[in-house]
């Protein structure tokens, strides 16, 4: 694929989630129990490709698992969601409570949402959303072709986190994804939540 279809097709992708996003009413739900909700990852930098993943970050004063749940009782009740996955990480430094839900849209397509519900004030209050932010201001159009296309050379099946592939095209100045595999060889990147380019 050239230039220009990669990204088209990231574009419609974005452009789909973003109507998914807007369908679900995911962001109010949570809102509605008093969270303010981030959007973090590649759909708020414009680095979505082909994986239907939709990244959040949601933040309440306390972590309350039953007004977690709640949230997501509802969400159940209401959309077509295939799979929800909980992990209570409250006790951890990490101060949340992950759910990983899998998502059937119209079209039979299935998205994955990663919901974070964090404690405002915990150590990991915003550090996502700043990587998000440096990342999306360092974009030129070059790098965020050589991202997407990167994105869409990942063979099927081969998970390989966004923060990876930024980190080895920033840092290691990688341009495709046979650089990307000799990179990550020699250069794993330990903990992502340090880095920011």
């Amino acid at each position: 694929m050239n230039d220009m279809d990669i990204l088209e097709l990231a574009l419609h992708n974005q452009q789909t989630a973003w109507k998914i996003l807007e369908y679900t009413g995911i962001i109010p739900a949570w809102e509605r129990i008093g969270a303010t909700v981030h959007l973090v990852g590649s759909l708020k930098s414009g680095l979505l490709a082909k994986s239907r993943d939709i990244d959040l970050h949601i933040y309440t004063d306390t972590l309350d698992i039953a007004a977690s749940f709640a949230v997501m009782q509802e969400l159940a009740e209401r959309l077509s969601l295939k799979e929800i996955q909980f992990k209570n990480l409250i006790q951890t430094e990490e101060e949340c409570i992950e759910w990983h839900v899998l998502y059937e849209d119209e079209d039979r397509n299935t998205w994955k949402f990663d919901m974070i519900h964090i404690r405002k004030g915990s150590k990991y209050d915003g550090v996502v959303e700043k990587v998000t932010a440096a990342i999306t201001n360092q974009l030129t159009p070059e790098i965020k072709n050589t991202i997407l296309q990167i994105k869409f050379d990942v063979p099927d099946g081969i998970q390989i986190p966004g923060i990876e592939i930024y980190h080895a095209v920033f840092v290691g100045g990688v341009r495709n994804y046979e650089e990307l595999e000799q990179w990550r060889k020699t250069n794993p990147l330990t903990n992502s939540l340090d880095w920011l380019p």
